[in-house]
This record gives C-alpha cells, sequence and structure tokens, in this order.
C-alpha cells in the first residue's frame, strides 16, 4: 500500500493550532515540527501522512521523540520489506 505524501506547506500549517496552546511546550515542539516539515518545501519534497501523525502525537505528549524516530525507523523497515 503507498503512504500518502502530503504538501510540506499544508503539514506545517497543521501545527497553527498549536501556536495558541496554553502548554508552552506544546507552542514549541510545534514550532520546531512545522519548521522542519516546512524545509521539506525548500527543496520540492513532500512529507508522509504518517509523520504528520508522529509529530502530532509527539506534541501532544502520546510519544516522546525517541519513540517517534524508533517508529518511523521500524514503519520504513517494514515497508522495504514489504510487511
Amino acid at each position: 500500500m503507498k503512504e500518502q505524501a502530503i504538501e510540506s506547506k499544508k503539514a506545517a500549517g497543521l501545527f497553527e493550532k498549536y501556536k495558541t496552546d496554553p502548554d508552552p511546550k506544546n507552542r514549541e515542539l510545534a514550532g520546531i515540527w512545522a519548521g522542519s516539515i516546512g524545509l521539506q518545501d525548500v527543496d520540492g519534497l513532500s512529507v508522509s501522512s504518517y509523520l504528520v501523525e508522529l509529530s502530532i502525537r509527539n506534541i501532544e505528549g502520546e510519544v516522546t521523540i525517541k519513540e517517534v524516530e524508533a517508529l518511523i525507523e521500524k514503519h520504513y523497515k517494514n515497508q522495504k520489506s514489504g510487511k
């Protein structure tokens, strides 16, 4: 199954709602993710819907950045091997 790609500008815009979040950590993480994903647009790249999902889960405190890294690595290993 091919993963859905999201235009980087559109993906970065998904973090707008966190700009006014009462939690400063959420605001900071949203800014970091928006910037990181937005940089992909400089090279004309898109990001996966899976990355966007994980970034939102990270902002909301469901997963740590280390867990995001591990989940991405596992996801793409499985995708490469056809699992």
